[in-house]
């Protein structure tokens, strides 16, 4: 009997040595993958079409909306214009352009979206069209924090060609509780939040800082254009 259960003993210790193996394996393979995501985030974009082509003006369309803010879509366009036309982009009104498209019989967002580069052609004559797709928006309170979140992908194409000259995606996050602190901190954080982001639109502060990292991140947002500004100019 003693040799009988020093030998369970010993099997269970064998046994237990393999799950922790199998466990420490299985972390190493996460983390191994999890180098390799962040390694494929940081590729730089295939510029090539995009050189090409030599866009001089770019038109932008309203952003299509799968948040659940409905102020969204013009929220987020008007932070659009101006860091596409610092990148060196002549960039249409976009209150204009959306007037137009309206007049033209596409009252929305998803059906300006889906009108033809001929039809678009015929309205203006762009050398490139934005596509935005606004994919969250808004702030969420959790707790005794409250989180701002603005998530939206852009896909330049050729007006001429149809080509896909870029595409791209940015998150800008501010949180409450990001600043750090205690307890009582972190609750006055958040009521201050709450009290602002209600009396406020917080995501359109967000926006602008999604706008920037999606169009001014190195070797992912655009290109610069032929009208950027030099540093003498």
């Amino acid at each position: 009997m003693k040799y009988q259960r020093s030998f369970k003993a010993l099997s269970q210790a064998g046994f237990n040595i393999r799950v922790l193996f199998n466990i420490g394996v299985l972390f190493s393979v996460i983390g191994i993958l999890l180098v390799l995501a962040g390694c494929a985030s940081h590729t730089p974009y295939n510029y090539e079409k995009f050189r090409a082509a030599k866009p001089r003006s770019i038109l932008i369309l309203p952003p299509t909306n799968q948040s659940t803010d409905i102020q969204g879509t013009y929220s987020y366009l008007s932070t659009v214009t101006m860091p596409v036309a610092e990148k060196g982009y002549y960039v249409y009104p976009v209150a204009l352009i959306d007037q137009m498209m309206k007049e033209n019989g596409l009252p929305s967002a998803n059906e300006m979206h889906q009108a033809s580069l001929k039809k678009i052609r015929e309205i203006i004559s762009p050398d490139a069209v934005l596509y935005l797709n606004l994919e969250q928006y808004g702030t969420k309170f959790v707790l005794l924090s409250s989180q701002t979140t603005v998530t939206v992908s852009g896909k330049l194409i050729s007006a001429k060609s149809g080509e896909v000259l870029w595409e791209g995606r940015a998150t800008a996050t501010e949180s409450s509780s990001s600043g750090g602190g205690g307890l009582a901190d972190m609750l006055v954080n958040a009521v201050v939040s709450q009290v602002v982001s209600s009396s406020s639109d917080h995501a359109h502060e967000v926006s602008e800082q999604a706008s920037h990292v999606l169009f001014w991140s190195n070797s992912q947002g655009l290109l610069n254009g032929p009208y950027k500004a030099r540093p003498n100019e």
